[in-house]
């Protein structure tokens, strides 16, 4: 968390103006429409970024559908995920996400602006209510991130286990599904360090609703994981020949 609170230290004039700026903006939609509000989302994470000494890479932008809405599915890995996958998509989007981790400084602002969703983790009425509004808004063309996984423990590149009931949101809504995979997502903000830092983030061909309407949301979720393992593997690839955070292994082994 070092390269996080030094941008807090650093920045600490900036992020107030950001906190006051988004919290006023969400609370008069009238005169700040979601347009606006997202823009100030991505000014607020490009300035994150560029203080933060953090590159992300996109690959497959092309692949995304350029009409209506859809769900993009990604592996998880830490704080960074959310906040590197809206700055290299291309238009609006929204995320869902654990409603504890939602609220540390920065990020906060970046969900509400966004119009994010936020899962109280113990509260199954809530849950409930929260996904079939997110249904209903992927329906009507609201495009959103979804972490299957449904949180993350230190597993670097490693995915953990996918749960299938995050698949019927996809499934009622009718929408295309997009597999992503980030790569090295979470070295920016768990680990004491301020190299420069590149992330990935692959954007695969979407699965539209004729195709996996008729399975089941384990078998969904058992064919998104597997396409998602295999572009690791090609993003594991890029990395070494790119030569990108060569010197993380090294860090990782003796610092963290």
């Amino acid at each position: 968390m070092f390269r996080f609170y030094f941008i807090i230290i650093i920045s600490i004039i900036r992020i107030l103006v950001y906190v006051i700026m988004g919290d006023y903006w969400c609370k008069h939609p009238e005169k700040y429409d979601m347009d606006k509000r997202f823009k100030l989302a991505c000014r607020i994470i490009g300035d994150v970024k560029k203080r933060a000494r953090i590159t992300t890479v996109a690959y497959g932008v092309e692949n995304l559908p350029k009409e209506g809405g859809y769900i993009m599915y990604s592996n998880h890995q830490g704080r960074y995920d959310a906040l590197g996958i809206i700055s290299v998509h291309p238009g609006k989007c929204s995320v869902i996400m654990d409603a504890e981790r939602s609220r540390i400084m920065l990020a906060n602002q970046v969900v509400e602006l966004v119009d994010g969703i936020r899962l109280e983790r113990n509260d199954f009425r809530q849950q409930v209510n929260v996904l079939k509004g997110m249904t209903e808004k992927a329906a009507a063309g609201v495009r959103y991130i979804y972490f299957p996984e449904g949180g993350y423990e230190h597993n670097g590149n490693k995915l953990q286990e996918f749960r299938p009931g995050a698949f019927k949101v996809a499934k009622n809504a009718k929408v295309p599904i997009v597999p992503v995979a980030i790569y090295d997502s979470h070295i920016p903000f768990d680990f004491n360090s301020m190299r420069r830092v590149t992330t990935q983030v692959a954007f695969m061909d979407p699965i539209p609703y004729e195709e996996y309407s008729s399975m089941s949301t384990a078998e969904i979720s058992a064919m998104v994981k597997a396409k998602i393992e295999n572009k690791i593997d090609e993003l594991e690839e890029i990395r070494k020949n790119k030569k990108y955070n060569s010197w993380f292994k090294e860090y990782k082994e003796t610092d963290k």
